[in-house]
């Protein structure tokens, strides 16, 4: 995994992985640094890594990766483990309109940590507090990361 800091702002990180086990490293990272009752957004077309991000997550928490999967038909998976509760959203199949209905301004104050995919459909002013990635797919099953600030 290559990666760190780019210059360009203090905030802002980009890292490349080389495959889905580097990916999953770096989103267990991420979920140390983040913690138990963060906020992560992350943002990306389909494929660009962000279930694997949010395993690695999971794992930042002694929660089994194989339990995470993309929650996409059930919107919203919760995980447990000895080091606390993920929440994982996944936006994919909601528009923007139907979030205050779905409850998503709750789930982002739930003492858990909150992994948010498809973030993209959130409104910028529940976004703040949160660490916001964009997962970019590249050749070979590389992925691009980069955090992204403000989100």
């Amino acid at each position: 995994m290559s990666g760190g800091r780019n210059g360009r702002s203090a905030a802002r990180e980009v890292w490349t992985t080389s495959d889905e086990e580097e990916t999953r490293d770096l989103g267990e990272r991420l979920g140390r640094e983040i913690g138990p009752r963060g906020r992560c957004l992350l943002f990306g077309e389909m494929g660009s890594g962000k279930t694997v991000v949010a395993q690695g997550m999971a794992r930042a928490l002694g929660i089994d990766v194989r339990e995470v999967q993309s929650p996409s038909f059930t919107l919203v998976r919760e995980h447990s483990g000895p080091g606390g509760t993920l929440l994982h959203v996944d936006l994919h199949r909601l528009e923007p309109r139907e979030l205050g209905a779905f409850g998503l301004e709750e789930i982002l104050e739930a003492d858990a940590l909150v992994v948010v995919e498809w973030a993209e459909r959130i409104p910028e002013a529940w976004r703040t507090g949160a660490r916001c990635f964009r997962l970019e797919r590249l050749a070979e099953g590389r992925r691009r990361i980069r955090e992204i600030s403000p989100c």
